[in-house]
């Protein structure tokens, strides 16, 4: 097959002499106006690039708005897994608390005091910081302080923490006289 495009087209039957003949004419229009820019020192501007350039530039913009979409996806699918890792080890590292358990302690989560019977060995341990509460869907249990550290460097929210006693100052004229931990109004 020998010839132009156009005429390739015209004996395959895909074009008809019509369009060749429309296309033919835009197609010097445009040399035309080409030339007569060139003469008098504008710039030519040439449509397609334009097209082109718009095309490239809403490619660009998608491509950035992808990666923003992919960056939050993972985000919150990081998330997801820290929390499932959280949960995990407070259900797995839970103190089991006693049926008989009679010492109320009380602790405040989210500006209220709330109440957790535990025995004397456990408030001991939570009055010293062995031992922390963790909070998971409005329950409180009791884990290992070294958990609840672990625990608190992903999800913070998950932990109440029990400050350990300071030892008092020397000249505190009180220090002889402890407030106890348990102490009911």
């Amino acid at each position: 097959m020998s010839g132009s495009l156009k005429d390739q087209l015209l004996n395959i039957g895909l074009v008809d002499k019509k369009k060749a003949k429309q296309a033919d004419t835009e197609k010097r229009k445009q040399k035309k106006q080409a030339n007569k820019a060139r003469k008098s020192g504008q710039s030519v501007v040439d449509e397609r690039a334009v097209k082109q350039q718009a095309l490239e530039q809403q490619r660009q913009e998608k491509q950035a708005r992808d990666r923003e979409l992919n960056k939050q996806r993972d985000e919150e699918r990081r998330n997801r897994e820290i929390e499932a890792q959280c949960r995990q080890m407070i259900t797995q590292q839970q103190l089991t608390l006693p049926a008989d358990a009679e010492v109320a302690y009380n602790f405040v989560y989210e500006k209220k005091v709330k109440t957790l019977y535990v025995t004397d060995k456990l408030q001991a341990q939570l009055i010293r910081g062995q031992v922390a509460i963790a909070v998971l869907e409005d329950k409180f249990y009791l884990i290992p302080d070294k958990f609840a550290e672990k625990i608190e460097q992903r999800l913070p929210e998950y932990v109440i923490r029990v400050q350990p006693e300071e030892e008092p100052d020397e000249d505190d004229p009180y220090a002889d006289y402890k407030i106890p931990d348990d102490l009911m109004w």
